[in-house]
């Protein structure tokens, strides 16, 4: 029941393969052989770029659909107007237990994602790149990928690149998230709505977009907006990346053009005939019921028609055979428990969602059901991000589409259908919180703060080469940050970094109970002036 998906499950593809080039040859391409299957990459000037975006009607990948030209020209006016570099993001944060195509992508073809990020980067003048992640396999890809572009987070480095890797939680690959993380802080959100694109990364307008999406740039880079136009629908061009689980024979992930009926694509991965319904978008998702199914085509405009979402890509069909309030109140009690804890709606208001949905199950009546409905109306539009939102999204489409066995269990005594936990869950039907599967005594609170005394400090850098979980160095060549928390799973590192520093300006501290220090944990703003922006 509810088994976890692997890293890197199968990958199937329709019509002729993009994203997917070269995956019949080798199980991962480095960079000669990336090289080989895609060929060069000229770089584009960032006007041009922002064309060619807004030409194929780039939109984001991860789930919000945002118009990635949009985004490029928000980050390079800001840039100009503040006269400071940008910097540039990829969030590869993929935790959700239902979706794998970002993490197929970075531990099969990373030098695609990184062709997309360079382009962009070197278009808006960035000297500062990171990539974030949260899984051990996705971390080790990437550190080759850039290792073999000979790309480092060295000071003198003409591009400063490392990768981020955070906890494996829901609200990790929240954007403003893995921008607080990257700055030194807890990947949870900061309970503000800030706009990246004006005040991301040490308060610098910053490009931050899905892997996938910066892979798609680089494909469309390759090829023109005509080619690439020539796959797909005309008003979606090109290829999306699904991952299909649930009640299938063989979870997948699949690229398919734009336009390819979904009652095809649940085929290939062996779904049932007639599925009870399909969860489309992930657990921040919609359900569709059968008849719906055959209406539908693979596109963000088809499925947002028929009721459904393409969200982060994942399709999770379920059978007849199993009860679906019952599959959706595993995934309920899921998301209350991946609640970052800081804002009400999330932290109380999701538990009693599920409480609420439990209850309908359990004979509550007509009761339970309109006690159910206010939570979800509740908790919208209240929270710290979108946590709340989606997951009230997901109980509320659970409600609309499963009309039959609501009446079943609210006015009688239940569909008579076994819970079967088809929707993978992490294993245990929990998430580890921290990277690399950490037992639970890594994964508790800190126990440790380091601080840098400005009086001794001398700008060596060693403190972001060892810690790069805590450090990044300014344009100074300082660090941004005077003190911060230390991750469990950081403590050895952090005990190396204050013993090696050759200025001995560092010191660590055991942390003051309940103090999570985030608060003084203050990026100091890069300066200087990005030489290339659009429009110059």
């Amino acid at each position: 029941m509810n088994e976890a998906l692997p890293d890197v499950p199968e990958v199937r593809v329709v019509g002729l393969p993009q994203l997917t080039s070269g995956f019949d040859l080798v199980e991962r391409l480095d960079l000669p052989m990336h090289l080989k299957v895609h060929g060069p990459l000229e770089p584009l000037g960032g006007e041009q770029l922002a064309k060619l975006a807004e030409n194929i009607n780039l939109k984001g990948r991860g789930g919000a659909g945002f118009p990635f030209h949009k985004k490029l020209r928000s980050v390079a006016e800001a840039a100009i107007k503040r006269g400071v570099r940008p910097v540039v993001v990829v969030n590869g944060s993929e935790d959700e237990p239902a979706c794998r195509k970002d993490t197929v992508l970075i531990n099969r073809a990373p030098h695609l994602i990184l062709d997309g990020a360079l382009l962009v980067a070197e278009a808006l003048g960035a000297r500062t790149l990171v990539v974030g992640v949260t899984r051990e396999s996705t971390q080790r890809s990437m550190e080759a990928a850039l290792a073999e572009r000979g790309l480092s987070n060295g000071r003198r480095s003409a591009l400063r690149a490392r990768v981020q890797r955070n906890p494996v939680r829901m609200v990790t690959g929240a954007a403003a998230s893995l921008i607080r993380s990257i700055d030194g802080g807890p990947a949870i959100p900061p309970g503000r709505k800030v706009s990246a694109s004006q005040n991301g990364v040490g308060g610098a307008p910053t490009l931050l977009s899905n892997a996938e999406t910066f892979a798609q740039l680089a494909i469309a880079a390759r090829i023109g907006p005509e080619r690439y136009g020539n796959t797909g629908l005309y008003d979606e061009p090109g290829t999306v990346m699904l991952t299909v689980s649930g009640a299938v024979a063989r979870p997948m992930v699949i690229e398919a053009p734009t336009g390819v009926p979904l009652r095809y694509i649940l085929q290939l991965a062996g779904a049932p005939p007639v599925p009870q319904g399909v969860l489309t978008g992930g657990y921040h998702g919609k359900w569709i019921d059968a008849a719906t199914v055959n209406e539908a085509v693979v596109s963000r405009n088809s499925l947002d028609a028929v009721g459904g979402a393409l969200g982060a890509g994942a399709i999770l069909p379920i059978s007849q055979e199993t009860c679906p309030l019952g599959e959706s109140l595993m995934v309920a009690k899921w998301l209350a428990e991946e609640s970052a804890g800081q804002c009400g709606p999330c932290y109380l208001g999701l538990p009693a969602a599920a409480r609420g949905l439990e209850d309908i199950l359990n004979g509550g009546g007509p009761a339970a059901l309109e006690a159910l409905k206010q939570v979800a109306k509740n908790v919208k539009r209240r929270g710290a991000c979108s946590h709340p939102d989606g997951s009230a999204m997901f109980l509320e489409s659970t409600i609309k589409a499963f009309t039959d066995d609501l009446a079943a269990h609210v006015l009688g005594n239940g569909c008579g259908r076994p819970v079967e936990g088809v929707l993978p869950l992490f294993e245990g039907g929990m998430t580890p919180s921290l990277p690399g599967g950490a037992s639970a005594e890594e994964n508790g609170p800190s126990r440790q703060k380091i601080y840098v005394d400005w009086t001794l400090c001398r700008g060596h850098g060693l403190c972001a080469d060892i810690l790069p979980e805590v450090f990044e160095l300014g344009a100074d060549g300082f660090p941004t940050v005077a003190q911060a928390q230390v991750p469990r799973y950081a403590e050895a590192k952090a005990l190396r970094a204050v013993r090696r520093c050759p200025a001995l300006a560092l010191r660590l501290e055991e942390a003051a109970p309940r103090d999570n220090g985030a608060s003084r944990n203050l990026p100091v703003l890069s300066q200087g002036r990005g030489r290339r922006a659009l429009g110059r």
